[in-house]
């Protein structure tokens, strides 16, 4: 088991074949005091996980999208410009959870990048679909929340982008907005 720890600097001693390791108290008590630590690391990172589990189990919806985010034009500030050709998507494990959206960097993280309650979320809709480079075609939809932050997501699945939609558009108690045309 010591060999699992690679014990530099303490002194080895083998006498027919077997080797020892030749321990102080205070350098025994230290490996001791280590191995509980582990232990009580190890023990917090499975309660941790274990909760995550639970959570993705009782997840209304949950998966890696692409997002991006944006903000609208406070008044008096000119209109946005068209970054329609700015690739700044970026893959997030989303979890739509009670009463919250959960944006993760990916999907092991114990703690979401950012969430948005539902009761925040004022309008969901489709996007025009575009083509990634390499991905092909991308369906998108965006979230727009009563404090002017849009986020943009995006999915190579149509199925997925509208199975996002209409939990949305339920969970949040928003009715089916216009159909934006699609197009490339």
């Amino acid at each position: 088991m010591l060999n699992l720890f690679s014990l530099r600097g303490l002194p080895w001693s083998g006498a027919d074949g077997q080797e020892k390791v030749q321990l102080t108290a205070a350098e025994l008590e230290s490996l001791r005091s280590e191995l509980a630590d582990i232990e009580e690391r190890e023990a917090h990172l499975k309660a941790q996980l274990e909760h995550i589990d639970e959570i993705l189990r009782s997840a209304r919806l949950s998966g890696y999208l692409y997002i991006r985010s944006r903000w609208t034009a406070l008044p008096g500030e000119p209109a946005p410009i068209d970054d329609i050709d700015v690739d700044d998507w970026l893959p997030r494990f989303v979890v739509l959870h009670g009463q919250c959206i959960f944006f993760y960097l990916c999907s092991t993280d114990l703690s979401p990048q950012d969430s948005t309650l539902l009761s925040d979320v004022v309008e969901v809709g489709p996007l025009p679909n575009f083509i990634r480079e390499g991905e092909g075609t991308q369906y998108s939809f965006y979230i727009l929340t009563r404090q002017g932050l849009r986020y943009e997501c995006s999915h190579v699945s149509e199925v997925q982008v509208d199975t996002w939609l209409s939990a949305l558009r339920t969970d949040c108690k928003l009715g089916s907005d216009v159909e934006v045309p699609n197009g490339s």
